[in-house]
């Protein structure tokens, strides 16, 4: 009998084909708080980190972007004006509630027509080769079971030149910064999320699928081995954070 295939969830390991489905369940019981509790726990300053990765995207007036694992549509909309009303945005992401907080987010700004909302897997995206001048994800490649495989997709559905742009918390490069982000991480972050969700567990899991995500390093030799060339990645907040860029030949 084969032996089952487990991953982490968190700091727990679980077999490969809960993952999703318990993660599933995170963002189900913290969607409707997601938005606050992102402003909550960045002080505001994750909406700059998305700025940025809407920058290093290269798109132009009248270009196509897929945003996978794009929840609430923070970077689609970003994107949206830097494609024109001629162009195309596509979010992608496996839960629905979060699908329906963008939609209803791209109707306040009254982008809904040029925003295309696609419920899918991140490890096997619905769209053909070569559909996309870029593709992002922001805070959801650590939320995948295989990165690997979600990597592979990203840069499959993005046209010869075009980017795959990847947002995630990442390692802080001070010693001393990292032990008190630590601090707050596992302290505070975890009381916020049951005071304003009710769900304490779902920002220990945060706190913890933060620290099993690797390092700045080792994230972009895997975007390499997935194909992507001249991998770059920029270290925000000391590190907190960072956007790593890579180009499909």
């Amino acid at each position: 009998m084969a032996e089952e295939k487990k991953t982490h969830f968190g700091y727990s390991l679980v077999p490969e084909e809960e993952k999703q489905k318990r993660v599933n369940q995170v963002f189900h019981s913290v969607a409707e708080k997601y938005d606050l509790m992102n402003d909550l726990m960045s002080f505001g300053i994750h909406r700059f980190w998305k700025q940025e990765v809407a920058k290093r995207t290269g798109l132009r007036q009248g270009q196509s972007a897929i945003d996978v694992a794009g929840g609430t549509a923070d970077i689609a909309i970003l994107l949206s004006r830097l494609v024109g009303e001629e162009g195309r945005v596509v979010v992608y992401d496996i839960n629905h509630d979060m699908l329906e907080l963008g939609r209803r987010k791209c109707i306040d700004e009254g982008i809904i027509k040029q925003v295309e909302f696609v419920q899918g897997d991140a490890e096997e995206i619905s769209f053909p080769d070569n559909t996309f001048h870029c593709a992002t994800i922001g805070f959801g490649i650590r939320n995948v079971t295989h990165i690997d495989r979600a990597l592979g997709e990203m840069r499959r559905v993005v046209k010869p030149g075009g980017r795959v742009v990847c947002l995630e918390f990442s390692h802080p490069v001070n010693p001393l910064f990292r032990t008190l982000y630590d601090m707050y991480s596992f302290t505070v972050i975890p009381f916020l999320g049951e005071v304003v969700t009710g769900n304490r567990g779902a920002y220990t899991y945060l706190a913890e699928s933060i620290r099993k995500f690797p390092a700045q390093e080792e994230f972009k030799k895997m975007m390499e081995e997935a194909g992507l060339k001249r991998v770059k990645y920029y270290n925000l907040f000391n590190g907190i954070a960072a956007i790593h860029v890579g180009v499909k030949i």
